[in-house]
């Protein structure tokens, strides 16, 4: 029911070694590329059914397990390149629905930065993302993934304050595409649909975060917010579909520690807030490997 994601990236070689995702304010030096490999783990036992809070005995904990290989590059000290593709299994704890697992949506960002003035930079961001396998999106809440192409665009502003102190806000637009169901026609609020193709909703998300950052260090706080444009609610005792409005208000905290070129991150998000989603707790660690290209 929430579409898990996770950007972690970072900085390499004798100069300051730092993460970097496409959210936020880091970049990577000229020919300098990261490999990183993540696992995540996002769980939830109560969602909210449109306003509704509740669980349900035939999901149980629904727990959806994703590991990441992703790649950074260097191509200016002002412009980076950002590629990754999750694996991802869903599993339910209770009730027979069947579980799902494969590879979901390639994705691949250019991020690019003003000049800096009076400690404030600006940001752009833009990326794109395509379903790699023939995965099956309404299948929901146990998909791995809406099988939308996504265009991605995101206005950044950074503030670099004394003492190693950020602060970082965003905010993007996600541009979907249809998608092809797994069924001739479908109920999107009180309409029926005679065709196969879904029109899933646009989004938006916005963020604030502030951190320390110091060379090998960086310790984050942050509050991320995720809403459709438009769309419908979950009807009761049903499951949830494409078309639904899907919004969440999230918190939580980050951090990352790389001595040398072999370093390692971690993210903990739960969700305070939400309609059609899951009030999910998400965990994730990992693996950081820096590099010159040559």
């Amino acid at each position: 029911m929430k579409k898990l994601f996770t950007f972690l990236f970072c900085l390499l070689g004798f100069v300051e070694l730092k993460a970097q995702m496409p959210h936020d304010g880091i970049y990577m030096n000229k020919k300098l590329a990261c490999g990183a490999l993540i696992y995540g783990n996002s769980s939830w036992t109560n969602y909210w059914e449109n306003g509704l809070k509740r669980d349900n005995p035939n999901i149980g904990r629904l727990t959806t397990q994703s590991v990441t290989a992703m790649i950074a590059y260097g191509i200016k000290r002002d412009l980076n390149v950002i590629a990754m593709i999750p694996y991802v299994k869903t599993d339910a704890s209770q009730g027979n629905l069947m579980s799902q697992q494969g590879l979901q949506d390639a994705a691949v960002f250019i991020k690019a930065k003003s000049k800096t003035y009076d400690g404030i930079t600006a940001h752009g961001v833009v990326g794109f993302s395509v379903p790699v396998t023939n995965y099956v999106p309404d299948f929901m809440p146990m998909s791995i993934g809406l099988g939308a192409k996504t265009l991605i665009v995101r206005g950044m502003l950074s503030y670099a304050l004394p003492k190693n102190i950020y602060l970082n806000s965003s905010i993007a637009y996600q541009v979907r595409s249809q998608v092809k169901a797994d069924r001739d026609a479908y109920l999107a609020g009180s309409k029926l649909y005679q065709t196969d193709m879904v029109a899933v909703p646009d989004a938006f998300d916005a963020a604030l975060r502030l951190g320390y950052l110091k060379k090998d260090n960086q310790l984050e706080l942050f509050a991320e917010h995720f809403s459709c444009i438009k769309g419908d609610d979950i009807r009761r005792n049903d499951m949830p579909f494409l078309t639904n409005d899907m919004t969440m208000t999230s918190v939580g905290i980050y951090g990352k520690f790389q001595p040398k070129s072999v370093g390692v991150n971690a993210r903990l998000a739960y969700v305070v807030d939400g309609q059609n989603v899951g009030q999910s707790t998400t965990v994730s660690i990992g693996l950081l490997y820096l590099f010159k290209v040559k």
